[in-house]
């Protein structure tokens, strides 16, 4: 991997001054507007089947310029950082502010807090240690189980680093490590064959991740999935109650809910809930949290991509829609204060409303009486892939790993399963809430308007009543 200085293009690149005076013409008239400076790195190794299938190190630069009016923006960028190409790009915004007229937003507040190492996690260990790691996962769960015919073990790391001018002189910087790993297996008894995956990562070094114990941990977690899934039967379908378990099956909460209340959607009126600010939008006692200051965590930021700290949002309270996910535009057109949800896949993207970490309140339940009260459901533990329509919240989610229950015992396992309804009445439906919430292990990315970012998701054990279990089963 190059070895690489720290990305400074106020001193390689840019003359600050002369910058500013750019971004100063660009905005002049406007509502707001900064320059988004970007440098990022990543690296991937992907073991399949006995041999290395991918090794790819990727590295980007550039600059994105913004200048906001009203409900409309301006926003060029460009992969050369340069005087010549700043002014272009600021021409070309300049077209969103018109005649002007526009009254100047305030800057975002100043933060000290950090949230993360800004240590570039590829330099925690070489190449041919990484690949050594890939080798003996490969090894560790063929050894672990003669039904395993393939394995596949992945290594990721990425080092972001991004400055952030306004044209009132605020200059931020922040730099944003990642890493996961993932290890997946198939395994075949008597012709039929069935897989299982297991991953994690952060806002860390990668070292933790090259720990046996760590990767042991991911592969005998693979392997249960996939030997689970050999003795699973038909699913049924029907309508009925469903138990959620924690931690990941909070992804149905994200897409179903979570999009929902992102602002942009909302001042549109296009999303399920607008309109219902102050009322009763989920049963009592559920309350839903978007926190980015969560430490290490992969969807959390020190600041947004507009320079915004991040925030501890609560949405839903004690069944009450409270809030919404904010980011600077979409704030001062609703009138309320931005949240620090401000996000962009990379400079080449203009920022918009999006999630960081989202997640339910654990209650007073205790998980396994949650599931005994369940007469005759589904216990969902493992999603998949699913499909939202964010204007009427309708959902459909596929099951990793599932369980039939009857009159409260956890029976065979089921394949094929899907969990169909809509955010707004599943809310409502919520029977019980488990005192177990977890968040995810650190693998969530979130597509919107084909941007993409690292989220994170999580909830206790949930009842739910009602949905619509989709199977096979006569």
């Amino acid at each position: 991997m190059p070895q690489t200085t720290a990305f400074r293009p106020f001193q390689t690149q840019l003359d600050q001054d002369t910058a500013l005076t750019i971004l100063r013409a660009a905005t002049d008239g406007a509502d707001d507007g900064e320059l988004f400076l970007e440098r990022k790195r990543g690296e991937m190794l992907l073991f399949d089947d006995g041999r290395v299938k991918t090794a790819s190190y990727d590295a980007s630069e550039g600059f994105g310029l913004r200048a906001v009016r009203g409900e409309v923006a301006g926003y060029a960028h460009a992969t050369e950082i340069s005087e010549a190409a700043l002014r272009r790009a600021s021409e070309t915004a300049r077209l969103a502010v018109g005649a002007g007229g526009g009254v100047w937003a305030a800057a975002p507040a100043a933060t000290n807090h950090r949230l993360y190492t800004d240590a570039d996690p590829m330099r925690d260990a070489g190449f041919a240690a990484k690949l050594d790691v890939l080798r003996e996962i490969d090894a560790f769960a063929r050894a672990m189980d003669p039904r395993v015919v393939q394995v596949t073990a992945s290594l990721g790391a990425a080092h972001q680093e991004v400055e952030i001018l306004r044209p009132d002189g605020v200059h931020i910087r922040d730099v944003r490590p990642m890493v996961r790993a993932n290890v997946s297996v198939i395994v075949e008894e008597n012709g039929r064959r069935e897989a299982g995956s297991a991953g994690g990562g952060g806002r860390v070094g990668l070292g933790s991740w090259l720990e046996m114990e760590t990767w042991h941990g991911l592969a005998q977690e693979a392997l249960r999935i996939a030997v689970v899934n050999l003795g699973a039967v038909a699913a049924p379908a029907g309508v009925m109650d469903v138990a959620l378990g924690p931690g990941w099956p909070g992804i149905l909460l994200h897409e179903a809910v979570g999009h929902g209340l992102e602002g942009d959607f909302n001042r549109k009126k296009s999303s399920a809930f607008a309109g219902l600010m102050g009322q009763q939008v989920a049963a009592p006692g559920v309350t839903v949290l978007d926190d980015g200051t969560i430490p290490d965590r992969r969807g959390s930021l020190s600041v947004d991509d507009e320079g915004t700290p991040t925030s501890k949002t609560t949405l839903i309270e004690d069944g009450v829609l409270v809030g919404f996910m904010q980011d600077r535009q979409n704030a001062r057109l609703m009138g309320v204060a931005p949240t620090g949800n401000g996000r962009r896949e990379s400079h080449a993207h203009a920022p918009m409303p999006r999630m960081t970490n989202t997640y339910m309140q654990g209650g007073d339940s205790d998980p396994a009486d949650i599931v005994a009260s369940l007469r005759d459901g589904i216990y969902a533990v493992g999603f998949g892939g699913g499909q939202v329509d964010i204007t009427n919240g309708k959902f459909v989610f596929s099951c990793t790993e599932a369980y039939r229950v009857e009159n409260g015992r956890v029976g065979a396992p089921v394949k094929g399963a899907t969990l169909i309804g809509d955010g707004a009445t599943a809310l409502k439906q919520i029977r019980a809430i488990g005192n177990d919430m977890a968040l995810d292990p650190g693998m969530g990315t979130c597509g919107k308007a084909g941007q993409w970012v690292p989220v994170g998701v999580g909830q206790p054990t949930l009842l739910i009543g009602g949905l619509t279990v989709g199977g096979s089963a006569a």
